[in-house]
C-alpha cells in the first residue's frame, strides 16, 4: 500500500489513489470538482461505498472536507461514522485492479470489496 501524506485525515488516500482520481478530475472536463465519498444501505454485506464527483458549491456544513494538495475529499458526517479511517488505494493490476477499500470499522467485507457490515 502506498504511503500517505496526512494521518490526522478521517479518510486517507494513497499516493495512487490520489493520482488517479485526480486523472479521473481531469477526464471529466478539468473542472475544480471535489471527491464525495459515503455509504449507503445495500450490497451484499449491508452497507456499500459510494464516490463520486461533486461540484464543492454542494459541500455543506453537515461535511467534512479533507484537502489534498487542493483536491478536496468529501464524507457527510453520518458516513464518516462508518468510514473513519477508511484508507482508499487504487491498483492497476489486471486482476483484482481498481479501487481498494480498507476500512477498520468493517467487521466483515464481501469478496468484492465494495460493500461491508459494521
Amino acid at each position: 500500500m502506498a504511503q500517505v501524506t496526512e494521518q490526522s485525515r478521517g479518510i486517507l488516500l494513497s499516493d495512487a489513489a490520489l493520482q488517479h482520481v485526480k486523472a479521473l478530475q481531469q477526464q471529466q472536463g478539468g473542472q475544480a470538482l471535489c471527491l464525495r465519498v459515503g455509504v449507503r444501505q445495500g450490497g451484499c454485506s449491508g452497507m456499500s461505498y459510494t464516490m463520486d464527483f461533486e461540484d464543492p458549491a454542494n459541500i455543506n456544513d453537515h461535511d467534512e472536507v479533507y484537502d489534498y494538495d487542493g483536491f478536496q475529499v468529501v464524507c457527510d458526517k453520518k458516513s464518516l461514522l462508518y468510514l473513519y479511517g477508511l484508507m482508499l488505494d487504487y491498483s492497476n493490476a489486471l486482476i483484482g485492479g481498481g479501487f481498494q477499500f480498507t476500512n477498520p470499522n468493517a467487521s466483515q467485507t464481501c469478496g468484492c470489496g465494495k460493500s461491508f457490515g459494521a
